[in-house]
Formats: structure tokens, sequence, C-alpha cells
């Protein structure tokens, strides 16, 4: 099999970039051969330059997605970034009475930060009825969340009172795992999308988080996404983004209420 040479790593560089909106950096060449080796193993072809010929073959487009989830998986887990689980709880506490409680992990992985919404949501609002959507343009990372089964390994995030109630511990051949209960998988829907193109239909919502995301987006691709998102909350509704990401310069129709969480302008 011959290294990925520069020209080639140039054109899934602009491939992903017109399928995802990710603009790839030179540093992630490693990063790309690595992922996409096995995919030259499973087709028996010699060079990277063949495999991108047949992905531009591919008119299903089920290769092209095995290559987004190759290239776009993100490591992820419960109670990431805590202080923005901190500022949920505030939002909640602070709500007005009433209403269908709704909140958007856009970009949820594997489900981890979906379900660590739930667990709040489910504690905090006791009966009133509350939803969170979870999408991700990974086909295969949404399949792992709608089964909510994970290693016993990640949940330090977990608090003992959240497992106690909303986890159940793995036997047999699930020594290790744990499994989200059923009445919290239920309220948590997990659907496929892709943020650089045009949204599924998925309502509005109350909150939004959006983090880690915008990194590998340009400044212009950033300002669209941005867009497509905002018309997705609600007036008066909040976009959370992650630690070492702003709206600085990317939107005018939200006001930063402190750092990384932004707040709609009311209707």
């Amino acid at each position: 099999m011959r290294p990925l040479s520069t020209q080639e790593f140039n054109l899934f560089k602009q491939l992903i970039f017109d399928i995802a909106g990710i603009d790839l950096k030179e540093n992630k060449k490693t990063l790309v051969s690595s992922r996409l080796q096995k995919r030259l193993v499973h087709h028996s072809l010699n060079t990277f330059g063949e495999y991108f010929a047949l992905l531009n073959a591919d008119k299903s487009g089920a290769e092209k997605q095995v290559m987004v989830d190759l290239l776009t998986t993100n490591e992820t887990y419960f109670f990431r970034e805590p202080a923005h689980f901190d500022f949920l709880v505030d939002v909640l506490h602070h709500r007005a009475a009433g209403g269908h409680f709704r909140i958007w992990s856009a970009a949820s992985s594997s489900g981890q930060e979906a379900y660590s919404m739930a667990m709040i949501l489910a504690d905090k609002l006791g009966k009133v009825p509350w939803e969170v959507v979870g999408t991700d343009l990974s086909s295969r990372v949404l399949e792992t969340a709608r089964t909510g089964l994970y290693s016993m390994m990640r949940t330090e995030g977990i608090t003992q009172d959240y497992l106690r109630r909303f986890c159940l511990k793995g036997g047999g051949p699930h020594e290790g795992e744990l499994l989200i209960i059923p009445e919290l998988r239920s309220r948590v829907t997990f659907t496929h999308a892709n943020l650089n193109t045009m949204l599924p239909d998925i309502g509005l919502f109350d909150v939004i988080f959006l983090r880690n995301v915008m990194i590998y987006f340009n400044d212009d691709t950033k300002r669209t996404i941005i867009k497509r998102i905002l018309e997705r909350l609600k007036p008066g509704g909040y976009l959370i983004v992650g630690h070492s990401e702003s709206l600085k310069g990317l939107s005018d129709c939200v006001t930063a209420v402190k750092p990384t969480v932004y707040q709609q302008q009311a209707a």
C-alpha cells in the first residue's frame, strides 16, 4: 500500500469540506491516512487515489458515509465541561412553570452529552414534559447512542445518585458496562444531521449545546452553521458552545451572558 501523498490528502480534504464543511489542516494528514487505510484493505486497493475514485463512483453514498464516520468521530464523555450542566440546572430553576422543555445536543457523538442532559431534566423537572434530541454526522456513533450501552470505565462524570437512578450495571456478557435505563432512553431521540446542509425537521429548542464542533470549520462555514442553528432556538433560548470556542464576530442575534453561553434575542 502506497503512503498517502499530499495530492491525495488534498483530494480528501476538499471532499470532507464539501460534505461536512470540515476544514482539515495539514497536520491531519497522518490521521486521514491511518483512519482510511482499513478501507483500502477492505476493498483490496493499493492507493488512496483508487479509494478516492471509488468514493466518487459510489452512487448510493454508503461508502462516503463510512469515510465520514471514520474522519469525524470524536471523543466524548458524560458531563463534559460540567459548568455548562450547572448552567442548565440554573436555567431549569428559573424557567416559567409549564410548557414542554426541549434541548438539542447538536453534535451528540455517541450520546453521553444527550444522556447527561436527560439525567438532569429527569431529576429537576419531575412530571413536566421534556425531550432531548441528539444529532450527529456519523451514523456509526448514533447507533451506539441509541443503545445507551457504555463502559463503566467512562462514568467518572456521573454522580453516584445518578448512577443509581438512571443506569443499570451490566452482568454476564455485559460485565463492566452500564445501560441507561429504558425510561430515560425513551425520552432521548437520536437522528442523523449534517450541520453543513439543511437540517431535518426537529422543531425549536429552549437550549442548544453546540460544543467542540466549530473548531473544525472556517469562519464562513461557522457563520452559516450558526445562522442555521439559531433558526432552531426559541426567542430567549440559550446556545452553549465549547470552552475553546466563541461566537464573537459570527452572529449579531445573540448576547453573551457568560463565557461560551449565548442568549437568543427575544422576539
